[in-house]
């Protein structure tokens, strides 16, 4: 595809996209997401939030952080706060500010995994900012080889840690059976992890991980993604007795939509526009290929 060609297609896939991408948001602002989080909070539920920035700078990145961390000060709110190194341009400086209001607000900060290109420059903040009086997680990709050993990272620095089945492939390599290496991945955490998040809303692998922690004795969590349907991992989680965690976005998001992701599933271009006509986000489906959790 030619640059030009590619210009072109975005430029009519975009609004589209952005307005389909609203189901999976609490709102533009950081109220909004405060006002899902309290609701989700009166039926029992935990939450985490994260900012989705378009085109800002790491200083603005980073004031939305901590803008979100003063609000969650003495909230008395179960929730912690998602954030992403890229965004942030991996600065020191401005990871140095968020952990001091991390600290102050006893908020844990969770780095979100995004393309592999990206893993490296994550750990080395993410290894920087561990044993700094902040609890700090990270998300493990299980389409990623390399997640295999940075389970030994997360161990030896003590992390909250996510697993997650992953959007983007492994460069060196696809991995043929992702839900096998999620498997995986939570049988090496079972019994040694802080605490892991089972993050998927595939009901059947949600089943089998949690029964692998519970058996291991560890302390875990179902984590579920604001703006998709739930009841058959919520039934998991319930059945289980393990507390359920919704993770919510807010600000303004395409990244479910991301054009890059066309070649490989097709069916977006589907789902997209019966979204941007429903316009809503109770009404979305769950497909693993939009949002791979």
């Amino acid at each position: 595809m030619t640059r030009a060609l590619r210009r072109l297609m975005w430029a009519a896939w975009e609004p589209a996209a952005r307005r389909a991408a609203r189901a999976y948001v609490a709102g533009p602002e950081l109220h909004d997401a405060l006002r899902v989080c309290d609701e989700l909070a009166g039926k029992g539920f935990r939450t985490a939030i994260c900012p989705w920035h378009s085109e800002q700078t790491s200083r603005t990145v980073a004031d939305s952080y901590l803008r979100a961390l003063r609000a969650l000060d003495g909230a008395g709110r179960d929730c912690y706060l998602s954030i992403k190194a890229p965004d942030l341009e991996y600065s020191s400086a401005l990871m140095d500010e968020i952990l001091e209001a991390a600290r102050s607000s006893s908020t844990t900060i969770h780095f979100d995994a995004l393309g592999p290109e990206a893993a490296d420059r994550t750990w080395q903040l993410i290894e920087a900012s561990a044993g700094r009086g902040v609890t700090i997680g990270c998300t493990l990709p299980a389409r990623w080889r390399r997640s295999v050993s940075d389970v030994d990272r997360v161990l030896a620095l003590d992390l909250r840690v996510r697993i997650v089945k992953g959007q983007w492939e492994d460069p060196e390599g696809a991995v043929r059976d992702v839900e096998a290496a999620y498997l995986s991945l939570i049988d090496r955490l079972a019994g040694r992890g802080r605490q892991v998040a089972v993050a998927t809303h595939v009901p059947r692998l949600a089943r089998r991980a949690v029964d692998s922690l519970h058996r291991a004795g560890s302390t875990c969590e179902l984590e579920l993604l604001f703006g998709l349907p739930t009841r058959g991992t919520v039934d998991v989680a319930r059945r289980g007795g393990v507390p359920i965690r919704f993770y919510v976005p807010y600000g303004h998001a395409w990244l479910p939509y991301s054009l890059s992701q066309l070649r490989r599933h097709p069916g977006i271009l589907y789902w997209t526009f019966r979204d941007w006509l429903k316009g809503s986000r109770r009404t979305l489906r769950s497909h693993a290929m939009v949002i791979d959790r």
